[in-house]
């Protein structure tokens, strides 16, 4: 089983009260959502793994065991082209659950007229593989969000 952790303080949303119905839908796979605290902050890896995708908006970190956990930083953000994200890892590297990947700043991109909401996916999962999955409530960077079986 892997632990999926927060990579952001904030509050948890679940994935149907984002803002973009490829997330909301479950289209790219089950997971939740943060609504992160509106202050410029690092994005953490998730999972102990390898860096297989990397973008100023989003990264997926792969686990030991296969599991990819994609982290989308804001709705549409990618329209951003990088504007007020700073990258920290590179594609390929090996981090550990807590290790920053992103530095950004979610009052900024909510300022660019863009939604922070940050949706945390289990890619390639199903709905039923995921376990104590965080809907509501308080997260801190590095809290427990859901279990993958």
């Amino acid at each position: 089983m892997t632990s999926v952790t927060s990579p952001l303080a904030g509050r948890a949303i679940g994935l149907a009260a984002v803002p973009d119905p490829v997330f909301s839908g479950a289209m790219v796979g089950p997971g939740t959502a943060i609504d992160p605290v509106r202050e410029p902050s690092d994005a953490v890896a998730p999972v102990d793994g390898i860096v297989v995708s990397l973008h100023p908006h989003a990264f997926v970190v792969v686990d030991g065991e296969g599991h990819g956990v994609l982290t989308h930083l804001g709705i549409d953000t990618v329209q951003l082209n990088g504007e007020g994200f700073e990258l920290l890892v590179n594609k390929g590297d090996t981090v550990q659950r807590g290790q920053a990947m992103v530095r950004w700043d979610p009052a900024g991109v909510e300022a660019s007229g863009k939604s922070p909401i940050c949706p945390v996916v289990a890619l390639e999962a199903t709905a039923d593989s995921l376990a104590d999955v965080a809907e509501s409530g308080d997260v801190t960077a590095g809290g427990s969000l859901f279990n993958w079986q």
